[in-house]
């Protein structure tokens, strides 16, 4: 019997040629690579910025706010240590020795490297302590009017109606009167003329502003799908205001309190300058100012200097302004 031979139905795999296994190992060797760039690119996914963060960002860039920033570091190290920069008393009054002397550039960081004024004082001793009263008013008076402004803007904004109506109507007639006269009315009647009165009589007419804005930005963001969500769950009004829209409405009114600050230094002064403002002992520019018209055409060094530090304490506040506002507004980037 002859033997029949079956077809085998598992022939063995055939081995890839050479060119073949070369490409098979490029293709996954190929593959491996772009695998771990695909998870390191993942890795490097950074968290959404938020405006704070991008801010900074743009701060830091940003060479008037690295200017202002130290000047007013500057300002605020020296209002509040002052004997870090001069041993002398700025009410050491030396009529007969230094009648209007001029200022000594050779003595650096001296009592006489600005020169002496009409009373015999050391005008830098009395530049450097005259930053204490210039910058209490000011940063005193930008929170007090701050807070004001924006816990009436935001009631304003938030509720409307008759809240709104009311409260705009209240707005308006404070903002009706000029500051600075609404501010000598007020002094005049003051028997105590100190700090913490320029504070109150610059606060309580110094918030229209602030209230103003606040009212805008809180009926822009209220609106917003967030804060509809927030309400649908629960949330009460208190939580919405401070967790929700004061976060979201808050940046133009930080811009405007960093320029107002300038500002109300500056009216301080001017209030000195008329005689209605801080009184002696107070050492102030303004008062340094007013006291020194007496001897301007023969010593205008007792002018000059507190003139001077004045014009940059004001500049470095309104330059910080506009630095944050240019950061915190994305239309200006």
């Amino acid at each position: 019997m002859s033997e029949t031979t079956t077809p085998d139905t598992n022939p063995e795999p055939t081995k890839p040629t050479l060119p073949e296994q070369r490409a098979s190992d490029l293709a996954a060797a190929e593959g491996a690579t772009l695998q771990k760039a695909a998870v390191l690119a993942a890795e490097k996914v950074e968290a959404p910025h938020s405006l704070a963060s991008d801010a900074w960002h743009e701060l830091r860039r940003n060479p008037f706010f690295v200017v202002s920033g130290v000047l007013i570091l500057l300002l605020l190290t020296i209002a509040a240590f002052p004997r870090w920069f001069t041993g002398k008393s700025p009410r050491d009054a030396e009529l007969r020795e230094h009648y209007i002397d001029p200022p000594k550039w050779s003595h650096f960081f001296q009592a006489d490297w600005f020169g002496y004024d009409g009373q015999g004082h050391s005008i830098y001793a009395r530049m450097i302590y005259g930053a204490r009263a210039s910058i209490i008013v000011g940063v005193a008076t930008t929170v007090m009017v701050a807070i004001l402004g924006i816990v009436i803007g935001m009631l304003a904004g938030y509720y409307g109606g008759w809240v709104d109506s009311i409260l705009s109507r209240v707005v308006d007639v404070f903002f009706s009167i000029p500051l600075l006269l609404g501010a000598l009315v007020i002094l005049m009647v003051t028997k105590d003329r100190n700090e913490w009165t320029v504070v109150l009589a610059l606060g309580i007419l110094g918030w229209t502003q602030i209230a103003r804005i606040m009212r805008g930005s809180v009926m822009t963001v209220k609106n917003s799908d967030f804060v509809v969500a927030a309400r649908a769950l629960g949330a009460r009004t208190p939580r919405i205001l401070m967790r929700h829209i004061l976060p979201n409405a808050i940046a133009p009114v930080i811009v405007v309190s960093t320029i107002s600050l300038g500002v109300f230094i500056a009216s301080e002064a001017t209030l000195s300058f008329l005689g209605i403002g801080l009184r002696e002992p107070t050492v102030s520019w303004g008062l340094d100012i007013a006291s020194a018209h007496e001897v301007l055409r023969d010593a205008p060094h007792v002018v000059f200097f507190p003139s001077a530090f004045l014009s940059v304490t004001v500049l470095s506040f309104i330059m910080l302004g506009d630095a944050v506002r240019d950061a915190l507004d994305p239309k200006l980037r």
